[in-house]
């Protein structure tokens, strides 16, 4: 595994949810992290079926563009009586002219749970993909997951895309009702950020 050894990099989104959320996690080991938006990349089209593909494209775009090693995360959640659906689109699920609407992906998400008949629980994962790549073109890729069940209405209005219908295993509350260091002691994202840290480890 490549280590990483400098003291910024380069969050390859334009989520400002995500971005404060990887900063958190990674600011124990005194890295600063800047977005994609704020140096004004663009988001390259998402071409891949898989989160590996996806996230590939956008962390070796932003390490091209910048110079600079790149994190990104391609992650979604993954609805059992759905055949795993939204799965790698899910955001696209909350698309509109207007932008990115997740009470409709949601809303979208438990109206074709209802069409379906699914029992309960009607189980789900969220899964992250991390990549970290460098501008030579090396990468190191990190799976995480988390396993939990949909659950309505919406409750919580902490986190952000589907949190306020994600009811994680083993809690009696949805992430959208958790607090930010709660969340992060357990989600799918922490579970990759767990893989990934002895890259910023010293030896």
């Amino acid at each position: 595994m490549r280590r990483f050894t400098g003291k910024k990099l380069l969050i390859a989104t334009h989520n400002a949810g995500k971005l404060e959320e990887m900063s958190e996690l990674l600011a124990p080991f005194g890295i600063t992290c800047v977005g994609a938006a704020e140096l004004n990349l663009p988001e390259p089209e998402e071409t891949e079926s898989t989160f590996i593909g996806n996230a590939r494209i956008k962390a070796h775009a932003a390490a091209k563009a910048t110079g600079l090693p790149a994190l990104a995360d391609d992650s979604g959640i993954e609805v059992d009586a759905l055949d795993g659906a939204p799965g790698v689109y899910t955001a696209d699920w909350s698309f509109t002219p207007q932008g990115r609407d997740f009470v409709q992906a949601m809303t979208r998400t438990w109206t074709e749970l209802e069409a379906a008949s699914a029992p309960y629980p009607r189980t789900a994962r969220f899964r992250s993909t991390l990549v970290l790549a460098w501008p030579d073109g090396h990468d190191e890729v990190f799976e995480g997951k988390v396993e939990g069940q949909c659950v309505w209405p919406m409750r919580g209005s902490m986190g952000h895309g589907y949190d306020p219908m994600f009811q994680p295993e083993g809690y009696a509350i949805t992430f959208g009702e958790m607090s930010h260091e709660e969340k992060n002691r357990i989600s799918h994202r922490a579970d990759a950020f767990a893989k990934l840290i002895p890259c910023f480890e010293a030896e």
